[in-house]
């Protein structure tokens, strides 16, 4: 007692925003620099006024506007092998304690059901298929716009996500 060691935990993030044509494409930029075992993802939702936890992704890619590279998919799956587009795939997080947690952290968050159908849900799917072929996990959390919520605040959001990620392993 008293001696009890933390067990290390690797959490991969990234965000999304107008990449604007200046980023890369590299999928596998990444693999085998850490034994990753959480996949962060954050994403703007320009109408939200709260923190959301996704639950899931659809395997449907509909985008309403062209991505960066003018792709423009309407009601496609977006893994042609997993079958139709109601096919839905779940986070394995714990995500009720993590809600808990930020919520006695006194963040204003949710859970919510809907990634949407733009990149956001897209790259969501992709890991959370991912995931469950590597063993890992992967959470998408969507923040405000800093208009709503500000930097700072999210940042610290962001530090107690990462914390309470972290406590859930």
């Amino acid at each position: 007692m008293g001696s009890e060691q933390r067990k290390a935990v690797t959490i991969n993030v990234t965000g999304f925003k107008k990449f604007q044509g200046g980023v890369a494409r590299s999928r596998t930029a990444g693999d085998g620099a850490l034994p990753v075992l959480y996949k962060l993802h954050l994403g703007v939702d320009g109408g939200a006024e709260k923190f959301a936890l996704e639950r899931q992704a659809v395997n449907e890619a509909t985008f309403f506007c062209p991505d960066e590279l003018g792709w423009q998919p309407m009601q496609q799956p977006i893994v042609a092998e997993d079958g139709e587009i109601p096919r839905k795939r779940e986070t394995t997080c714990s995500i009720e304690a993590i809600l808990k947690f930020l919520k006695d952290k006194g963040y204003d968050a949710r859970i919510s059901n809907d990634a949407g159908l733009f990149v956001c849900n897209y790259v969501y799917y992709h890991s959370l298929r991912f995931a469950e072929q590597k063993g890992h996990k992967s959470l998408f959390v969507h923040v405000p716009l800093f208009s709503t919520i500000n930097e700072e605040k999210e940042m610290q959001f962001v530090a107690s996500l990462l914390e309470a990620i972290a406590s859930t392993c």
